[in-house]
């Protein structure tokens, strides 16, 4: 075979390939990447970088390690679908050939193989070659095990959650909310971490700001500011701390933190009531039979208000429609009342804990609907109450009463004051406003001693 055109990997004998069809070519001839400083056994590095260090090979060079790294077999060929000229030339001082002018640009792995061995520059061929020219390659199987333990590293601090929160913690792991808040396992351990600590301090008693909260608890005031990644998982598990519903918006946002006595501000969160007493405009109100509106701030600040009798009786509704005719109806004479105006309040909950810690008795009625049941687990899970005609009796003498009803819409919930009222719900299939009892609970109203 001629010397001219033999490949660089022939071992024949005489003068030394020409610089630019062979392994020994010169350094100026060929623009090379610098060669590592260490390389495998027998590796020459100096004509290893000449030969696979250019620039128009790194394409190669890559597509190899991707093969490494999902660990296939160095078989086969590599194609380059619209090479430039410098990759064609290239490849032409690597194979000793001239490739062709235009189409696609392949080269066979074995044959370079084989000519890192004969030219004795990898005599480990091309797996030993690639490590030398750019460095070990990771495997992606051991990429993924090593990112996983990391993941699981970061998850580590959900564990120390009370058993109300594991549904909640297991919940995230398996949607992947955190992986998509932090994207990296470096930035969620710290995100986890934040969460955890603020959840095992919640929910606030006295509620409080949420700014003030995070101040104390976390790394600042902005800490729980709207829109960043810690905001929006504290709010995913104070969700399932409260079992506040579904919604979104930012109302509805802002009642869900105030379910766990967050709050953006101590007079946003109010609570309406009727005949409640402890300073005098509150007694002038009752005296003249009115509703009162409170806020949080006069509930919990440095003078709290409403008070009532430690033998005393406090209904609660649902929905203003009762409290406004209880108020039309009765007036002075109506107990106290207080509604819920939809989920309880900041402001709802520090009031009838209050009454409650004072000894009054807290009497509920809400909507015969799903909703209205969720609402009444709320308050159960902050406050104790005893069903105010709001049982499974109640319920199926109401839809009997009634000539028409709308249909039940939304999953169903447990009635842990009265399991059987989720049954009848749930066979009757109707749902029954506090608006279509209303004389029954006016009666009951005013009936009451005071």
């Amino acid at each position: 075979m001629n010397r001219a055109t033999a490949p660089p990997g022939h071992d024949g004998g005489g003068a030394a390939p020409g610089p630019t069809t062979g392994p020994d070519a010169t350094a100026d001839a060929v623009p090379t990447r610098p060669a590592p400083a260490a390389a495998g056994p027998g590796v020459d590095t100096e004509r290893l970088g000449r030969l696979l260090g250019d620039p128009g090979l790194a394409w190669f060079v890559d597509r190899v390690r991707q093969r490494m790294a999902r660990g296939r077999p160095l078989t086969g060929s590599v194609t380059l679908s619209d090479p430039e000229d410098s990759q064609r030339r290239a490849a032409e001082r690597l194979l000793g050939r001239a490739p062709r002018a235009r189409g696609a640009l392949g080269i066979r792995l074995d044959t370079v193989d084989g000519i890192l061995r004969r030219s004795g520059v990898s005599p480990g061929g091309l797996t030993v070659a690639v490590v030398a020219l750019a460095g070990p390659v990771v495997l992606h199987t051991e990429t993924r095990e090593r990112e996983e333990r990391a993941w699981e590293e970061a998850y580590a601090p959900l564990g120390t959650l009370d058993a109300e929160l594991a549904p909640w913690a297991e919940r995230i792991r398996g949607e992947g909310l955190v992986r998509r808040l932090a994207r990296t396992p470096e930035a969620a351990a710290p995100l986890v971490e934040a969460a955890v600590r603020a959840l095992r301090a919640l929910p606030a008693s006295p509620p409080t700001s949420r700014a003030t909260f995070a101040a104390r608890n976390l790394s600042g005031a902005h800490a729980l500011d709207e829109g960043t990644p810690l905001a929006t998982l504290v709010l995913s598990g104070i969700r399932c701390l409260t079992g506040f519903p579904d919604g979104s918006g930012a109302q509805w946002r802002r009642e869900a933190w105030a379910s766990a006595g967050l709050l953006k501000d101590d007079l946003s969160s109010t609570v309406l009531t009727l005949n409640l007493r402890g300073t005098p405009a509150l007694d002038w109100l009752a005296d003249a039979g009115e509703p009162a509106v409170l806020t949080l701030r006069s509930l919990t600040g440095r003078a709290p208000v409403a008070s009532v009798p430690l033998t005393g009786t406090v209904h609660v509704c649902e929905n203003p429609a009762v409290l406004s005719a209880a108020a039309d109806t009765l007036g002075r004479a109506c107990p106290p009342l207080v509604c819920l105006q939809g989920q309880p309040s900041a402001a709802a909950l520090a009031l009838l804990r209050d009454q409650s810690s004072r000894g009054a008795r807290i009497l509920y009625h809400g909507d015969f609907d799903w909703g209205g049941v969720r609402i009444a687990t709320t308050l159960a899970r902050s406050v104790p109450w005893r069903p105010w005609r709001y049982t499974a009796a109640d319920y199926r003498a109401a839809v009997t009463a009634v000539a028409e009803a709308p249909a039940l819409t939304g999953p169903p919930a447990a009635t842990p004051w009265d399991p059987a009222l989720a049954v009848a719900l749930a066979e009757c299939g109707v749902r029954v406003e506090e608006e279509t009892v209303l004389n029954d609970l006016l009666t009951d109203l005013g009936t009451e001693p005071r």
